[in-house]
């Protein structure tokens, strides 16, 4: 026989949290699939934001017993003028039944969706469930440990927060009776002699007038024992310990030159915010370095990177060998998993296509555990011929093309997926 357990506490102002978490739990499939309808609706800036979803009557209805249409049935109504026991009655012409206050339509099943709000937190959660990144070594541990709180017991010094209320006063009662049980043996065994002596018609004898000045001094020491002492203060007790630290670091590389249009670099901008919340909302130690370049490049702000109008020429090796100088620099390939992330509309200088990808063999593919290259443009220029020949060899190196919005959250998951899920 299963164990059923029903908790029938009060969850403050929101008492229905746990029927809410439940109704995700059955209906995931449904309202992943909407969320996923959601974000073809809206723009990246506004991913991060709680979601009306909308699932079909249909696909939230459960089967039910209910009685047949079959036999025969007499019946008569109340207030009815027109017919007898035996007469037949034709069916309602043109509907399932008849009366209501509004003309029927000729279309349509009549039937409401169901309509409830995800919170933002609801959202975000399965809008990103199945991505990760690539190869993640969680086990890892850095040059900077990492510490969090564990309980080693009680002690006498504390903040009120960690005070243990149960612990101290179970002190508090065995230092009482410990204090007070050799005075309470002594009063109860001079009792018995006076009561003797009561007995005996010696009651206001000077032996029993001493025995009982000696019990009420006795009592009196008894009732000088505090009920509770600052030595019996216990409190909870947490000391820090170092936990498997997972170093990850995520370079975003932009081309920004001339060639890049405002709605080719709105398409990258897109993409890389959507890697940004991916990322900041799935790792809590991570570093991100944003590289924007055309002719130069430059590490720059996230602010900078996102927004700034800077453009110019188009030598996309610039940047690959400030990315090579920053991890050689600051992230060492054995204390960080490195991982890249670069946007391009493809064009770049004759000369420099070659260099990139000689780049990227010599220098960065041995030390990053993924490089990804999205293209934002559907024409395949020198850059991404130079780059195709590199994902036979390389099978942490992938390539995608993205040319509208609608694309970039596709292309996302495909490169982000995580490992096994199709």
């Amino acid at each position: 026989m299963a164990l059923q357990i029903i908790d029938r506490r009060l969850a403050g102002k929101n008492k229905s949290v746990g029927n809410r978490e439940r109704f995700v739990r059955r209906f995931k499939e449904q309202i992943a699939e909407s969320v996923r309808r959601a974000v073809s609706q809206r723009g990246i800036r506004d991913i991060e934001q709680a979601e009306s979803i909308t699932i079909p009557k249909k696909d939230i209805g459960e089967p039910v017993f209910h009685h047949g249409q079959g036999g025969i049935r007499d019946m008569v109504h109340p207030g009815n003028a027109e017919h007898v026991r035996g007469d037949r009655i034709q069916r309602p012409q043109g509907g399932a039944g008849g009366g209501g206050g509004s003309q029927a339509s000729d279309s349509g099943e009549g039937e409401d969706d169901f309509t409830f709000t995800l919170t933002k937190e609801e959202f975000m959660q399965l809008f990103f469930e199945d991505l990760a990144l690539p190869n993640l070594l969680r086990t890892h541990i850095g040059e900077t440990p990492k510490y969090k709180p564990r309980r080693a017991g009680y002690s006498q010094n504390g903040i009120p927060n960690n005070l243990a209320v149960l612990r101290t006063m179970r002190g508090a009662l065995g230092r009482r009776i410990a204090l007070g049980q050799s005075a309470q043996r002594e009063r109860a065994a001079l009792q018995v002699q006076l009561d003797a002596l009561v007995e005996e018609g010696q009651g206001a004898s000077d032996e029993a007038a001493a025995l009982r000045l000696r019990i009420d001094e006795l009592k009196a020491r008894t009732g000088r024992i505090p009920y509770l002492d600052p030595i019996d203060l216990r409190f909870r007790s947490r000391v820090q310990v170092p936990v498997p630290n997972s170093q990850a670091v995520m370079f975003c590389l932009m081309d920004v030159s001339g060639s890049m249009d405002q709605a080719r670099k709105d398409l990258a901008k897109r993409f890389f915010i959507l890697l940004y919340l991916f990322l900041t909302r799935h790792y809590e130690k991570i570093d991100i370095v944003f590289i924007r370049h055309h002719t130069q490049a430059a590490e720059v702000s996230e602010e900078q990177f996102f927004h700034s109008t800077e453009s110019g020429g188009t030598v996309v090796s610039s940047a690959l060998v400030l990315l090579d100088q920053i991890i050689r620099a600051r992230y060492p390939a054995g204390d960080w998993n490195i991982y890249a992330a670069q946007a391009s509309d493809g064009d770049n200088f004759t000369n420099d296509s070659g260099n990139c990808r000689s780049l990227l063999v010599d220098r960065i593919l041995p030390l990053v555990r993924y490089f990804a290259y999205v293209q934002v443009a559907q024409e395949e220029q020198n850059l991404w011929e130079e780059y195709s020949q590199l994902q036979s060899q390389f099978s942490h190196f992938a390539m995608r093309k993205v040319s509208e919005p609608g694309d970039i959250y596709p292309v996302f998951r495909d490169l982000f997926k995580k490992e096994g899920v199709q």
